[in-house]
């Protein structure tokens, strides 16, 4: 199923996680509806813009493989609100900050950058537009624009 221009339903829902423990990852429509507007919202205008491929290394997770995979109990992922990805060649903090500037979104989270295409990017999206910017390592504030 297409979600919009470039997205498929496919890669939101691929898990080796479900695929290892044979759990269910399959989405209700809610979620479906919830992950077009994730990829309206956030990931298609982040395509349009780098005219290049969106990786995403996480997306919807059932309750069980949000489990499974040590997920917080609250997880956007776990409603098809969230997604994990980079851009191969594309500088994550560049990335962070071009969403920053431009997009709405409940939390982006810069994960593990050391650099680079180090980490990844955690973008989760509904209409609250509560414009969260967080890091997940010991370098400094994402908000703040400080570079590591």
């Amino acid at each position: 199923m297409q979600l919009t221009k470039n997205f498929y339903l496919s890669e939101f829902t691929h898990s080796q996680t479900a695929s290892r423990f044979g759990l269910n990852n399959s989405p209700t429509d809610k979620v479906i509806d919830n992950l077009k507007l994730l990829c309206e919202k956030v990931l298609q205008p982040v395509r349009d813009n780098y005219q290049k491929p969106v990786i995403i290394s996480s997306g919807y997770r059932s309750s069980a493989v949000n489990r499974a995979v040590g997920g917080s109990p609250r997880s956007q992922h776990q409603f098809g609100q969230a997604a994990d990805f980079t851009i191969p060649s594309v500088d994550n903090w560049d990335l962070a900050q071009w969403i920053w500037k431009n997009l709405n979104y409940d939390q982006l989270i810069l994960e593990f950058y050391t650099g680079g295409n180090s980490g990844w990017i955690h973008v989760g999206y509904s209409p609250r537009h509560l414009n969260q910017e967080l890091t997940i390592n010991k370098w400094g504030t994402f908000g703040g624009l400080k570079k590591y």
